[in-house]
């Protein structure tokens, strides 16, 4: 039977995960999409969250568990590896597995008899939109499924941190000119540039924040030079000629990005990119995703006068957009980014900040000012 869950959060937000999970796989029902997850129910959520909540409190031999959790039937998923005795889903038990499945891509197969939740194995593979729950540290938890083109970062639905809930907007992003990379995220259609690869900068934005030291990236239109009057010459670190590992792979056939071969070598490719980020400075890439220099310094263009004020959105429910000066919205490399993009206002400014923390500047026609958008609660 289903313990009666303790964790309020759990309840309030189960039906609104639910109504996600309906919509997104009907959607991909009637799209012919295949493999696609079982379809997950209010209680069934719910019992999941308040598990995963409570052992994400607990300790084992000193360490928090981060623990991903999948939820579906062994046979949907490709070589499992099953125990041979299922687990009861509880607290005690998900803190004595934790440690074997910390790898990324490793999840815990849990799946339901009746009213008794348990813990089948693990599993590398799951189905298109599966529903997924990380506990990444205590008490924060993020409700996630993966992608029906199978590659890359899981689309975020939910983030819970204690007895506060944060539910991803998927309408808007608080403003209605949402830049095509925050639509990335949503799992938007993307208009212009980034048409042809949905992940790209979601994935450079997910390799930023992995190396831990922060990073400032970029993206300037290829067909001008104009931004070259906002950086600091002689380039400290140019790329000549411009790396294009992940050009060249976005250039083959739709076709071969199914496959593994071809995922894996974009991987690598994003992550040299990813790594440079790392190095002081900013790096700098055209919108064909090619690496022209890093470790360059943003300098104030000599037509432009100092930005003194942006705008900063976060992309949940409820969420309200800020008027601020730059200043207030965090470090150098943040003021730079701004300055940057009020200056070049056909270019896209991402910045890692060092505590996690993950900002898009983009310009903004409709206010005619500097667009903040703060989207860590994505890529977690």
């Amino acid at each position: 039977m289903l313990s009666e869950p303790t964790y309020i959060a759990a309840r309030i937000v189960a039906p609104t995960i639910e109504q996600h999970f309906a919509k997104h796989l009907a959607n991909a029902r009637l799209a012919g999409t295949k493999k696609l997850a079982v379809e997950p129910e209010a209680h069934i959520i719910e019992a999941v969250i308040d598990v995963a909540f409570w052992a994400s409190l607990r300790r084992e031999e000193g360490q928090s568990p981060q623990i991903s959790i999948a939820l579906l039937p062994p046979e949907q998923s490709a070589q499992p590896l099953i125990f041979g005795k299922r687990l009861r889903l509880t607290p005690h038990n998900l803190t004595k597995l934790a440690p074997a499945v910390e790898s990324p891509g490793i999840h815990l197969g849990v799946w339901y008899d009746g009213d008794e939740l348990y813990v089948w194995g693990t599993t590398l593979v799951i189905p298109y939109i599966c529903f997924v729950l990380e506990v990444i540290e205590p008490g924060l938890l993020v409700i996630k499924h993966s992608r029906v083109d199978g590659f890359g970062k899981f689309l975020n639905i939910a983030v819970l941190k204690g007895e506060q809930i944060k539910i991803i907007d998927e309408g808007n992003t608080s403003l209605a000119n949402c830049p095509a990379f925050v639509n990335s995220l949503l799992g938007m259609p993307l208009p212009a540039f980034l048409n042809s690869s949905i992940n790209v900068l979601v994935e450079l934005a997910t390799a930023m924040r992995a190396h831990g030291r922060g990073g400032l990236v970029l993206v300037v239109p290829d067909d001008s030079s104009a931004w070259e009057g906002s950086i600091i010459h002689p380039l400290s670190y140019p790329v000549t000629p411009a790396f294009t590992g992940i050009a060249d792979l976005m250039e083959q056939d739709p076709e071969e990005r199914t496959k593994n071969f071809w995922q894996e070598a974009m991987r690598r490719a994003i992550d040299i990119v990813g790594g440079f980020t790392a190095v002081d400075g900013a790096t700098i890439i055209n919108r064909q995703y090619e690496l022209i220099a890093f470790g360059t310094k943003i300098a104030r263009s000599e037509m432009s006068t100092p930005v003194d004020q942006i705008v900063t959105t976060e992309p949940v429910v409820g969420g309200v957009a800020e008027f601020i000066h730059p200043a207030q919205n965090g470090g150098t490399r943040h003021l730079a980014a701004a300055q940057f993009i009020y200056d070049q206002r056909d270019a896209i400014a991402l910045v890692a900040s060092q505590d996690g923390h993950f900002t898009i500047f983009a310009w903004s026609a409709h206010l005619e000012m500097v667009h903040a958008h703060r989207i860590d609660i994505l890529l977690l």
